[in-house]
This record gives C-alpha cells, sequence and structure tokens, in this order.
C-alpha cells in the first residue's frame, strides 16, 4: 500500500490546493472530505469516493477500508495528516471525492415535493445549518440561489456535519429557478418584510417551496413579486429578522406539521 510521509509530495501540495481553492476544485472535479460519518454518507448519498487517507494513529487500516471497498487506501503519517485536516478534532481519515452535478434538471422530485431554497447564502456556517434543517426534515430538495460560494467548501461540509450529502441539492440563478417552479407548479413562498402575511395562514399541504434571504438585504425583488405568497414570521422583540437557518426551520416545520410530518 502506497505511504505518503513528505508535506513536498506533489499530490499532497495538490490536495491542499484542493482544501483551500474553489478553483482548483471546479478544475479537478474533485474535493475533501474529513471524518468517518462524513465520508460514510458521502457513499451513501451516491457520492463517488475515489481515495482514502488515513492515519493510523488515530484510523487503523482495517477502519479505513471498511468505509469503501473501491477506494483506493493511501497511509499518512501525522505531519501529511495535521496539513490537510481541517478540524482541530477528527477521526483520522480524509476522502476524495467526484463532485456531482448541481442541475435543476437532475432533480428527482415527489409528487407533492415540499423544497428549500435559499437565495446567496453567503456564510458556509449558515449554508451547513439549512442543509442540517432540511435533512432533519426530509425535504425533497434544497436549491441555492445565485450561489456566492463553492458547495463543496470543506466550511460547508464540516458544518453541514455530512447534510450536504444526505440531500437532494441544485443551483441556478432566481429567474432559472423560477421558471423550474411554475413550470413544476410548485407554489412557493418567499419569506420577507414587504407585502407579506403571517407563515402560518397559508397552506402548504400542496407542492411547495419556501424561500429565505439573506439576514443582511432579504430576497430580492424579482422574488417577492413572482411569490405564491410573500409571508413573514410574526416578531415581538426589537429586531425585525433572526438568523436565516431559524426562520427557514420555523417554515419548514409549519409545513411539515400542516402534512402530518410525512
Amino acid at each position: 500500500m502506497k505511504q505518503i510521509t513528505s508535506l513536498q509530495n506533489p499530490f499532497i501540495k495538490s490536495l491542499v490546493l484542493l482544501q483551500e481553492k474553489a478553483k482548483a476544485r471546479k478544475q479537478t472535479g474533485t474535493f475533501l472530505i474529513e471524518g468517518q460519518r462524513e465520508i460514510t454518507l458521502a457513499i451513501k448519498g451516491g457520492y463517488e469516493v475515489e481515495m482514502i487517507l488515513f492515519y493510523p494513529e488515530i484510523c487503523s487500516e482495517t477502519e479505513a477500508k471498511k468505509l469503501s471497498r473501491h477506494a483506493e487506501l493511501i497511509e499518512i503519517n501525522k505531519e501529511v495528516f495535521e496539513k490537510l485536516a481541517y478540524r482541530d478534532t477528527t477521526e483520522g481519515v480524509i476522502g476524495i471525492a467526484k463532485s456531482k452535478s448541481l442541475l435543476l434538471s437532475d432533480l428527482k422530485l415527489s409528487e407533492n415535493p415540499l423544497i428549500l431554497i435559499a437565495e446567496a447564502p453567503e456564510k458556509p456556517g449558515n449554508i451547513g445549518a439549512l442543509l442540517r434543517t432540511a435533512d432533519a426534515a426530509n425535504l425533497d430538495a434544497v436549491i441555492i440561489a445565485n450561489p456566492k460560494g463553492d458547495l463543496f467548501n470543506p466550511n460547508v461540509v464540516r458544518s453541514s456535519v455530512g447534510c450536504l450529502f444526505t440531500n437532494q441539492i441544485a443551483t441556478g440563478t432566481t429567474q432559472e429557478i423560477i421558471t423550474f417552479l411554475k413550470d413544476n407548479k410548485i407554489n412557493f413562498y418567499c419569506a420577507t418584510l414587504q407585502n407579506s402575511t403571517s407563515y402560518h395562514t397559508q397552506d402548504y399541504t400542496l407542492p411547495t417551496a419556501l424561500v429565505v434571504g439573506t439576514e443582511a438585504t432579504g430576497l430580492t425583488q424579482e422574488w417577492r413579486d413572482a411569490a405564491t405568497q410573500n409571508i413573514i414570521i410574526p416578531m415581538q422583540g426589537e429586531i425585525d429578522s433572526m438568523n436565516v437557518s431559524v426562520a427557514a426551520a420555523i417554515l419548514i416545520f409549519e409545513a411539515k406539521r400542516q402534512r402530518n410530518f410525512n
């Protein structure tokens, strides 16, 4: 089995670039996954894990082999592992996986879908939290409109605790997504302060998409004008907005309640 112990190894240098640069991830069509749970969820979610690097003092060869029978195993030392590891506490294993298509046309929806749409989320932590909520509710899909960054960023993988791999995800422009929703006869409700009605008064039992924007600027006018209905979460304190992942969770689980959590 191959062993790598030098930080000057060209392959290791390429992995550092893969970790740090969205351009490298896009050019190669690959990204890094850190952690046994995350790698397991990625494989379960249909991602192809090509290689697994393991540090034997934390993760044994036997444990690494159990993660995937098809991936090439590479043993690394402490120095290399610490260079590649993104987290302070981890499980001694890093996978190299192929990216998936994020096209709207690839989504496979149920007859009565429930979808979360987030417009231009910037913070990986917020994206990760949205994906965790979507997984908890077993949504049909998460769609990112006008993405600001790379969804295969290690921070997104980490903050989603593997839920990047458990959700169907697509990206597109606002207009592309609105057209997709209308073509598929999916009602969409936009969380916004302007011209809104209380979220709990709407019927989410039909094909539904819930749309949230950024905390700083909210949703763009294009979404607000096209919405089936603009909705608002009544606020009773001094502020007029809350964290986007919290707001999304409130809306999603109201829709799930109306659907008897089916």
